[in-house]
């Protein structure tokens, strides 16, 4: 249950970095205005919040593992948002970002 609900948290968190990361890219770069902005601002504040309620308590740990859920995350949001077509590379990047934090999570440890 543990697992279940520290991955549950990484794609609440990925769902509020990326997509606040892209309502600031929408605001700035696409000229959608400051409610983007202000909206992904606030998307963004609501994921570093969302990260401290991972179950293991090493700050370090936790953002290191989730830089493999957003890599895997921003390609996903790309193909739903901007229909962007990753490669096979893209997807093997992923894969290997994804299988390097549950490494980094779930590994048992001699604690």
């Amino acid at each position: 249950m543990l697992i279940a609900r520290s991955a549950a948290l990484f794609v609440v968190a990925a769902l509020f970095e990326i997509g606040g990361a892209w309502l600031v890219w929408q605001g700035v770069r696409e000229h959608r205005g400051w409610a983007w902005i202000g909206a992904g601002v606030i998307a963004l504040g609501l994921y570093g919040f969302v990260a401290t309620l991972q179950p293991d308590a090493q700050f370090g740990r936790i953002l290191a593992a989730y830089g493999g859920v957003f890599v895997a995350g921003s390609l996903a949001w790309g193909m739903v948002a901007d229909n962007y077509r990753p490669d096979r590379w893209d997807v093997t990047g992923a894969l290997i970002c994804l299988a390097g934090m549950a490494v980094i999570m779930w590994a048992p440890r001699g604690r």
